[in-house]
């Protein structure tokens, strides 16, 4: 569907008794992108001769996590405030956000001389909350999720008259966000398919917007974390709905409920949104890491991941949106070694062994000649299952991948070891 720059998206009409008519058009999004000239910077296009060859098509990654403060929030939370008037600017902003809005926030507040506040859950990654810090924000903890801090944050604002900045439900933050959209097209003008995470919608309505105002050929495919997908149920409904308490390691689109103006814009024209696994998601975080030495966090990755998932369903060229790069370093930790595991590059095992000197010795010569990089070994002997020279042996190796995990167990078995698991 093609609509010139002159008129308000088409919707459906029984949207119009939901909510307010939102009629965000092309030209909103190019004013955005000329009050961000010189404040957001076009990030680089990065292709991926990995995934080029997995797909069979030129796949390119947009590399948001290369912008400013580590994500596209700038971008939005930079328009929104700048449109504030001279009064609401005097009052302050407040928002609420487990890190990147917080400091796309932060430095937008900054760079336009306004006075930011920002509530974070007390659980909000140090890094995460420094960063906010440094950019100018009063950081104030509150609450265990985000949540909790968003009702601190609302109340705040009713209380002193700071002016609430929503992390994806305002047009002017779709319009901001949809700037990523016009730069896609400028940098790769072939582009047939973009494929980018969503959480409450913002930035897949920006870009879904962007795009298909010029280029309606092109599909739009956004990516939901399997335990935090509220866009499903709530397409199929035709209303935003609940995700009760939803889990993924990908906060940055753990959003529970769609926003009401991204719901709109993505039912229109988003083409497609699918799922990805948590094994999924940390295996396209250490693809992205190791073969295109990018540092992405897991909601940045989502579209890698559903790259990974089903390589042969897109029409090249394709373009990720890396979305964002702000990961906790413990949590990068943990999701290596989930990604390693997911990609066979970890095996554990528990191997019963006789109790006596060198045994262990024995059985880790197998390992070596068996070429497994040994990371950790425990000994049980205290089972009430063991004879009195048996001892269980559990061993973690790091391996090649799936065919060398084989060969490891075999050549043990081989060597007389009994594995248990």
């Amino acid at each position: 569907m093609s609509f010139g720059t002159s008129r308000p998206v088409p919707r459906p009409a029984h949207h119009h008794a939901h909510h307010p008519p939102h009629p965000l058009i092309l030209d909103d999004i190019r004013g955005a992108q000329k009050m961000l000239s010189g404040v957001a910077r076009m990030t680089a296009m990065e292709g991926s001769r990995y995934l080029t060859q997995l797909v069979g098509a030129p796949v390119l990654f947009k590399c948001e996590n290369l912008q400013r403060t580590g994500s596209f929030k700038l971008r939005g939370a930079y328009v929104r405030i700048a449109g504030l008037s001279p009064e609401e600017r005097a009052a302050g902003v407040v928002a609420a956000s487990a890190g990147n809005h917080a400091q796309g926030v932060a430095l937008a507040s900054t760079l336009l001389g306004v006075r930011s506040t920002v509530f974070m859950p007390v659980g909000a990654p140090l890094p995460k909350v420094a960063a906010t810090r440094d950019y100018g924000a009063e950081v104030r903890l509150h609450g265990q999720v985000v949540d909790e801090a968003l009702a601190a944050a609302e109340e705040y604002a009713r209380n002193t008259g700071a002016v609430f900045i929503h992390p994806f439900d305002h047009p002017d933050i779709i319009a901001g966000q949809g700037t990523v959209g016009l730069e896609i097209l400028e940098q790769c003008p072939e582009v047939r398919t973009i494929v980018v995470g969503i959480g409450g919608g913002g930035l897949a309505a920006g870009i879904a917007l962007a795009v298909k105002s010029l280029r309606p050929d092109i599909r739009v495919i956004g990516v939901q974390a399997a335990g935090a997908a509220a866009y499903p149920p709530s397409l199929a409904a035709g209303r935003p709905m609940v995700v009760e308490s939803p889990q993924t390691m990908a906060d940055g689109i753990k959003v529970g409920r769609p926003g009401d103006i991204p719901f709109q814009l993505v039912q229109e024209l988003v083409d497609e949104v699918r799922t990805v696994s948590e094994d999924e998601l940390s295996s396209a975080l250490l693809l992205c890491l190791e073969r295109a030495k990018l540092v992405v966090e897991p909601a940045g990755a989502s579209p890698v991941a559903a790259l990974l998932s089903d390589p042969g369903s897109f029409r090249g060229p394709v373009v990720a949106v890396l979305s964002g790069g702000n990961v906790d370093p413990v949590l990068m930790q943990r999701i290596l070694r989930h990604g390693m595991a997911a990609a066979g590059r970890y095996l554990s095992l528990r191997l019963r062994v006789t109790d006596r000197p060198g045994a262990l010795a024995t059985m880790l010569g197998v390992l070596s000649v068996a070429d497994a990089n040994v990371l950790d070994v425990s000994h049980v002997r205290t089972d009430p299952r063991l004879g009195l020279t048996e001892a269980d042996v559990e061993v973690h190796l790091e391996t090649k991948g799936p065919a060398h995990c084989t060969e490891v167990a075999a050549a043990l078995r081989e060597a007389g070891y009994t594995i248990l698991g």
